[in-house]
This record gives C-alpha cells, sequence and structure tokens, in this order.
C-alpha cells in the first residue's frame, strides 16, 4: 500500500474527501495510481503477426461439419450442464437518435436531409408507430396524418424523444419496439428471449437469461419480462429464467482533464466515469454456467429471418464443446503422467492448429518443459467467436497478434489498439476481409468442472483513452480492457466465417428500415 500511495502523491495529492468517495465505490488507492499512470504513459500498441482471414485462422466449416457441430451441440444440451445467454443491455438508445435530436434543434422545421425524409416518408413502417401515434393523440389531440398534413414535423419527433411521450431518446435499446408481428411489436429483450428457446434451452427446457442493465432502467426491464416471459414460455414449451446485473461501481474509472490531473465536479468530487463494456467481465465472471452465450441487445431480427442465426449459433456452440471436450481428455491424460512423446506432440498439434496458438519456442522445449507449457495453454477459458465479412461497419476485426508470453494467438482487436503509423501494420488493419459482429460462446469452467476466475485472463495493458467533455470541459476518460478485447485476451480463442445475415446491428432509428428488421 505504501508503494502504491507514493506513487499516487507523486501523480496527484488525494483528499479526504476522495478517500470517502473512493471507499463507497470500492476502489483502492492502488486501483487510481495505475488509472493515472495510463493516462500518463498511455497503452502500448500490440504487435500484430497478421490480419486474420479464412486462409489464416478463420474457419469455413463444410457441410458434413456443420452437420457434426450441431449434432454436437444438441447433444450436449441433453446433458446436466448449465447453459446461459449473456446480453450486455445498459447501452442507451440516445445514439440511435442523433439526427432526430440534430433535427430538433435546427433552425429549419421541415425535413432536409436524407436521413430525416427516410424517417418521415416511411414513419408507417416502424414497429413504435402506433404506439407514437396514441403518444401524439395523448398530447396534441392530434394524429400522426393530421401533424404530417399540418407539417408539425417535430412535435412528432419530441412525442418519441422526450418524456411527455414515448421517451424514447432516453430508454435503452432493449425497451424500444424494434419488430412489428400479428398479435404486436417486440423489444429486443423479447427477441433475445425467443432466441434462447430456440437454441439455449436445457434439457429440463430452462432457458437462463442474464442481461447486464443501467441501475435508472432495471425496474423497467424486470416488468417487462414479468409481462412477457410467460407467453414465449409457452409459446416455445420452455421455463425462462432471467436475472439482471449492473456494471459495478468499483469498475468506474476515473477521469481527467488535459493536463492528466483527475477531473472533479463542480462539487469538488473527483469525476468517475463507466469503465466501459470491458468493465462486464466481472459480471460474467459472477454467472454460474458451463457455457455462455454473447451478443449484442439490439443484433436481433424478426422470427421470419431468425434461420440462419440459429443455425450458426448451434454451430459455434457445437464446435467449442467439441474442442472442449477434447481439451478436457488432453488434461486428464497429462495430469496422469502415464503419456508417450508422441502423445505430447500431437496435444502441441492441437494447440498450435485447433486452437491457433503458436509458441516459435516449444521446439527447444524438453517433454517435462512441454507438458507444463499445454497444460498452461489448455487449461484456460475458452471462445469461439462468429467472423462476418467486412462490410465498413466500424468496430474491432480478427488478428494474429504476439502475446506478453512470446505466443502468437487469434485476438479481436480494435483500431486504437494498432499502431497506424506503421504502414505495415495500418494495411493489416485496412485489408482485414472480416469484421466482429459480437457473436460468442464461451467455456467458462475448468475439467475439474470448477469456474475459472476470469480477470485471472485480463491483458490490463490493453485499455483506451478517449476525449470527451463535462459542462463544457473537455476531459480524458479511461476505458478497461473490451470485453471481448483484451478482457479475453488470454482466453484459448477460435474463429469462425459466419453469413452476413446474421449480422443485423441497429445503429440509428433508420435502420429499422432495413429488409432484415421488417
Amino acid at each position: 500500500m505504501y508503494f502504491w500511495r507514493q506513487i499516487l502523491y507523486e501523480l496527484y495529492m488525494i483528499t479526504e474527501k476522495d478517500r470517502i468517495l473512493l471507499e463507497s465505490k470500492g476502489i483502492s488507492e492502488q486501483q487510481i495510481a495505475e488509472q493515472l499512470a495510463c493516462f500518463e504513459h498511455g497503452f502500448p500498441y500490440l504487435k500484430l503477426a497478421a490480419a486474420a482471414s479464412t486462409d489464416k485462422g478463420i474457419l469455413q466449416p463444410d457441410t458434413d461439419e456443420q452437420t457434426f457441430f450441431i449434432n454436437a451441440w444438441e447433444a450436449y444440451t441433453r446433458t446436466d450442464n448449465h447453459i446461459m445467454k449473456f446480453v450486455p443491455a445498459s447501452g442507451a438508445a440516445s445514439r440511435m437518435f442523433k439526427d432526430l435530436f440534430e433535427f430538433l434543434g435546427a433552425e429549419y422545421d421541415a425535413p432536409r436531409t436524407s436521413f430525416e425524409q427516410t424517417f418521415f416518408s416511411q414513419l408507417n413502417k416502424f414497429a413504435f408507430y402506433h404506439e407514437l401515434n396514441t403518444a401524439c393523440r395523448n398530447i396534441y389531440r392530434k394524429e400522426i396524418p393530421t401533424l404530417l398534413e399540418e407539417r408539425a414535423y417535430k412535435s412528432i419527433v419530441a412525442a418519441l424523444l422526450e418524456k411527455e411521450g414515448l421517451n424514447y431518446g432516453a430508454l435503452p435499446k432493449g425497451l424500444l419496439l424494434f419488430h412489428s408481428y400479428e398479435d404486436g411489436s417486440r423489444t429486443p429483450l423479447e427477441e433475445h428471449l425467443v432466441e434462447g428457446a430456440l437454441y439455449a434451452s436445457a434439457k429440463d427446457g430452462k432457458v437462463n437469461v442474464h442481461f447486464t442493465v443501467s441501475p435508472e432502467h432495471r425496474l423497467l426491464f424486470e416488468q417487462l419480462v414479468k409481462e412477457k416471459s410467460g407467453l414465449y414460455a409457452k409459446r416455445y414449451g420452455v421455463k425462462y429464467h432471467v436475472t439482471f446485473s449492473e456494471q459495478k461501481a468499483a469498475t468506474d474509472t476515473v477521469a481527467v482533464d488535459l493536463n492528466n490531473q483527475p477531473f472533479h465536479n463542480d462539487n469538488d468530487t473527483l469525476l468517475f466515469r463507466p469503465g466501459g463494456h470491458g468493465a462486464l467481465i466481472e459480471n460474467l465472471n459472477d454467472l454460474d454456467a458451463d457455457i455462455v452465450f454473447i451478443k449484442n441487445i439490439d443484433n436481433v431480427v424478426p422470427d421470419k429471418f431468425k434461420g440462419d442465426t440459429i443455425l450458426y449459433k448451434k454451430l459455434i456452440a457445437g464446435m467449442l464443446v467439441s474442442l472442449q471436450q477434447q481439451a478436457f481428455a488432453y488434461l486428464q491424460l497429462l495430469d496422469s503422467g502415464k503419456y508417450t512423446h508422441e502423445q505430447v506432440i500431437d496435444i502441441l498439434q492441437f494447440v498450435q492448429k485447433k486452437l491457433f496458438c503458436k509458441n516459435p519456442e516449444t521446439k527447444d522445449l524438453e517433454d517435462a518443459e512441454l507438458v507444463i507449457y499445454l497444460k498452461k495453454k489448455l487449461n484456460r477459458p475458452m471462445r469461439v467467436c462468429g467472423m462476418v465479412k467486412n462490410v465498413g461497419e466500424p468496430g474491432g476485426g480478427p488478428f494474429l497478434a504476439y502475446n506478453p508470453d512470446g505466443t502468437i494467438s487469434l485476438q479481436i482487436l480494435e483500431s486504437s489498439q494498432i499502431d497506424m503509423n506503421d504502414p505495415e501494420k495500418r494495411s493489416m488493419f485496412e485489408s482485414g476481409t472480416h469484421f466482429n459482429p459480437v457473436d460468442l460462446v464461451c467455456a467458462i469452467r475448468n475439467y475439474k468442472g470448477e469456474k475459472f476466475c476470469l480477470t485471472d485472463y485480463i491483458d490490463r495493458s490493453t485499455g483506451f483513452i478517449s476525449h470527451k467533455s463535462k459542462n463544457g470541459k473537455e476531459l480524458k476518460a479511461l476505458e478497461l480492457p473490451g470485453l471481448w478485447n483484451g478482457a479475453m485476451s488470454d482466453w484459448s480463442t477460435v474463429f469462425v466465417e459466419v453469413p452476413l445475415s446474421t449480422f443485423n446491428p441497429v445503429n440509428t432509428v433508420n435502420d429499422l428500415l432495413r429488409e432484415r428488421h421488417q
């Protein structure tokens, strides 16, 4: 503690008010010192070996292999193992409506941009149209067609976004109406419940779904689950067990000014900000499960388009449990001590060719040293990640990267982790053939049935520093290593190509007008 306190004093003189705040959030002085040091020194770029592709690290199972893995998953669901869906759902939908907020504040009153014109011309195609019409009737005593005739466009947008209406500008995506059906409209939360029934149901018919939510919206999520889960349980013949958690206050990070000094609120307290989705590794670590599906809240489609999603979810899950079964068998063999040199070489080939982890130094290791190495690489969390062909979406991509121990393995990287001033690295990033759609299946127990401590596998040197503002003042914010980036850096990782039809994010409200959401 003395060491870290000395570092903290060198960077910033902590006050008694600071200590009280830190204690209330469960954050230590050591953590603050480490965070301030990150602002001072930044984060190192990762050393890349290559962009992953179907020639380097991204698998394309043929028809027979697909059938094998799907059958493997179906067999797994008939065991007593615990399956769960994990859905990060705390993100606010405000960015979805950025263009409409700008329209509300614009000097003109009629739609001018192509985005605005598209929104109003196809307004009746949105799943929330009827609820919005009701809101307009309650607020203005007029329905949407009348308001459109009167060119009262901003009144319609206000009814959609503001508190007096649907309040969509302040709600999370998971609670918005996305898709229309004959019997009503569905939210993303409901679509995830349906997905769970179709690929994550256990042999007893139980479907476990866990949503991470913001504290201010938790009650609304709970009410929606209470209202809707019985309907889908009856329709699909399952029993839902839905749980919630919130991002932990202890994972918040301190903000700094442009001189890297802690940023203070108007009441002279330190400003903390959520640590980004990487903080959710703590929530994932708390779950009691064997296999966990991870998927973003907004990447859902109506039932008529779910076929590919269900197929490939089962496929990548089947690949995961097949690889895990083999890894467990090898670990038990190594534990027994009754193995031959040839078997050790077979295990090394499995680590290199099936788990895509290579170590240039293994050729120099004696069998005893090699066994220690193999045990370490086999006995860790495992994930299989779907990858779609690159269509220019912002975000991370698949790479072969060097690890701190000198090994080369598959990683999902963000552009900020790559030295774009290096022409070779920039070329790797820009020529990448695939994109990370956040389509993961994870195995989080070891071969003895014990839960891994997932926080032991984080590469803490892979965080992000971003520029934000507070009350008109510029600041720098620190994001923890991303959930599927640095937070899972030391996992066994396998990439599989999945069709673009499984990737249907909703970044703007007009994305809901795309065919896959209609």
